[in-house]
């Protein structure tokens, strides 16, 4: 239980993004409280790229954001800068992987980038995907913004970025925007790109809009440029909505929180349970909970209480790790749960890791019945465009009905939300991507890889 991603990339669906361009004020300091901000989109590593003239200057480190960086960012003074949380998806965990990466190209100065996603048939080998994107954009004449124009149209994949060069901030997103992407003005004159809406809300900055799908933003002291380098079938990713975004975020023009609600409640209409209380699997599913609560009338309660010390288990690098986080990150509260049937509310399953070890502490606890409630459809498809799953067979209900599931984790019952009632809950302007739960593909490019 709580999504524990799918396949390939370096940056990783989960990865956080911020840009900074603040006239007169030390960017270091504002990308630090952004990152802060983002930590949960990733917990590998963290880093700041910060440009005072023409020079750039980077900071990189191991684990979250107060170890990575602390008091490493002293003393960078500039007030144009990126920044970073990295979550793994292919390349190893380590700093040699940790992001922004400082590139220059020939007879040009040098500019820094990070990156949000998975790229797909990227050229070469060596390094992650991130890192040959870099070399793509160092190997090409011209401006940095003419050279993304020039390279980005022959990139396949998820990404949302931030690069900086020369006293100018970029921001881009894919053709389809499977990750987000939002500007927002700071008080006192600047501009903020980051990957959730909360670090703008963290760093005082209105909200502007949403970078769109194909569009690459500039941002300098001349004021804003925008050109667009390519489009078709927007495809908003809709774990974003699910589990990846915080719940204080807007995504597409949709407040994440009454998004959750909103599944809850769909999911105690589409999947009643003849139960005491209603109990989330703390934290992402904590509004949908709320939400099946109010629709059903059922009694909501806190019954697991979360280690907030214990990373989120789906952005541990291996199997074993995560199932070690579970043990320590959740434990029942007994005298909530014993003596009751409990419906048990998550955001999602992907591995079942949690799901099983869930199931069995609620029982231990004196749980006489627990019923297990999904505000998400099962995840049967292979998602290409960042999440970590190494193969099909990692997908716990590939091949297995709603009532194997159920065996499989020890519950009563268990239950998803619809894929119709999903798309109705969540979608904003945007179209979603539901490749995972429905194989429903929006890149041609990888239809073909998803039934090998």
């Amino acid at each position: 239980m709580g999504a524990e991603p799918m396949i390939n990339g370096d940056a990783g669906e989960e990865c956080g993004v911020i840009g900074v361009l603040a006239p007169g004020w030390p960017a270091a300091p504002l990308l630090t409280d952004g990152l802060f901000t983002l930590q949960h989109r990733g917990q590998e590593s963290a880093g700041v790229a910060v440009s005072r003239g023409r020079d750039i200057e980077t900071r990189l480190g191991m684990g979250l954001v107060a170890d990575a960086l602390g008091p490493r960012v002293h003393g960078l003074t500039g007030s144009l800068g990126i920044g970073h949380v990295r979550y793994s998806t292919s390349g190893a965990s380590s700093l040699a992987n940790a992001q922004p990466i400082r590139e220059q190209g020939p007879g040009r100065p040098p500019f820094a980038i990070a990156h949000n996603g998975n790229l797909t048939g990227m050229p070469g080998s060596a390094g992650s995907d991130s890192r040959r994107l870099a070399g793509l954009l160092a190997g090409a004449p011209g401006s940095l913004g003419d050279v993304m124009a020039e390279v980005l149209p022959g990139v396949r994949g998820a990404y949302s970025l931030v690069a900086m060069a020369d006293g100018t901030l970029y921001a881009a997103r894919d053709p389809h925007g499977f990750r987000p992407l939002s500007v927002g003005v700071l008080d006192g004159g600047g501009w903020v790109v980051a990957s959730e809406t909360a670090a703008l809300d963290a760093l005082g900055a209105e909200f502007l809009r949403d970078v769109e799908p194909g569009e690459i933003a500039e941002f300098d002291a001349r004021g804003t440029r925008s050109q667009r380098f390519g489009g078709g079938r927007s495809a908003l990713c809709a774990f974003e909505h699910v589990y990846f975004a915080r719940a204080d975020s807007v995504l597409d023009k949709r407040s994440v929180y009454e998004v959750r609600r909103d599944l809850g409640a769909a999911l105690a209409r589409e999947a009643p349970a003849d139960a005491d209380l209603v109990i989330p699997v703390p934290d992402t599913a904590r509004v949908a909970a709320l939400g099946y609560s109010e629709e059903s009338g059922l009694r909501y309660a806190e019954g697991l209480v979360r280690n907030i010390y214990v990373s989120r288990t789906f952005i541990q690098p291996s199997q074993q790790d995560r199932q070690g986080g579970v043990r320590l990150k959740l434990r029942p509260v007994e005298q909530v749960v014993a003596g009751h049937r409990v419906v048990v509310v998550d955001d999602s399953i992907v591995r079942a890791t949690s799901a099983i070890q869930v199931v069995a502490l609620l029982r231990a606890a004196g749980a006489t019945e627990v019923h297990v409630r999904v505000a998400s459809p099962a995840v049967r498809w292979l998602c290409f465009f960042g999440v970590d799953i190494k193969g099909g067979d990692e997908l716990a209900a590939r091949g297995r009905t709603s009532e194997e599931m159920g065996r499989l984790v020890g519950a009563d019952s268990l239950a998803y939300l619809s894929a119709e009632a999903l798309v109705a809950g969540a979608r904003g302007s945007m179209d979603l991507c539901t490749a995972c739960f429905t194989g429903d593909y929006p890149a041609a490019d990888v239809e073909t890889e998803a039934i090998r």
